[in-house]
């Protein structure tokens, strides 16, 4: 069921307002989890979890440039990620590997990185901020945010983290299975992926549940 959400909640740029809430009601420890990689064909699943220190004077205006990843170029990645890790409290980044999506599906593959995130964090979260999901396996508190990455500073960092951090490992994977121009495509369904593997198949890192429903319809309408 699709939840309804205004879009005039979202705000010109992620704020702070969910974090200061509870900055205010003593919960200092919140983290900001987001995750890469969902709708790719090849590739992990890479999710990142980050605590903002509240005691940080203008902590707003120095990750002013923050913004979904979406929304960012390869560049601001580049730019923003490294000033987010010197900034943050404490932040982690987890994995699930194309086999595990296979055998769990997206879903619970989806809330399995984000539980592997939270647990690779050395301060254990007081709430946490999830971007669209909750995590009913995950025994803290939480506020589930539709839009959460266009609206919480927090999770927008989160976001950038885990983009950055896949595409470097699309990067390596790229080396070590040529041909699919994973370089560029970081395993989404771009047409030259597409076409690599209707001439080379599927190689050891594609999500086999997603790439071979595309063998057997989309991929070959290329012609």
């Amino acid at each position: 069921m699709t939840r309804r959400f205004d879009p005039d909640l979202i705000p010109p740029f992620p704020t702070l307002d969910f974090e200061k809430d509870y900055w205010q009601q003593g919960f200092n420890l919140v983290a900001g989890l987001d995750e890469a990689g969902r709708g790719a064909l090849a590739g992990p699943l890479c999710a990142a979890a980050v605590i903002l220190p509240p005691d940080h004077p203008a902590l707003e205006q120095d990750l002013y440039g923050v913004r979904d990843s979406k929304q960012m170029s390869h560049f601001d990645h580049e730019q923003w990620a490294p000033v987010i890790q010197k900034i943050v409290l404490d932040y982690a980044v987890a994995w699930v590997e194309p086999d595990e999506i296979d055998r769990l599906g997206m879903a619970r593959a989806g809330k399995l990185v984000f539980k592997r995130a939270i647990e690779g964090l050395k301060n254990q979260p007081q709430h946490l901020l999830v971007d669209y999901f909750n995590l009913p396996e995950v025994d803290i508190e939480q506020t589930c945010l539709v839009k959460g990455d266009q609206r919480s500073l927090s999770i927008a960092c989160a976001s950038v983290i885990a983009k950055r951090t896949r595409d470097q490992r699309m990067l390596e994977l790229g080396q070590l299975y040529p041909g699919y121009n994973f370089e560029q495509n970081k395993g989404y369904g771009s047409p030259d992926h597409l076409q690599a593997i209707r001439e080379l198949g599927l190689c050891p890192i594609h999500r086999r549940s997603f790439s071979e429903h595309l063998l057997q319809g989309r991929l070959f309408d290329l012609d």
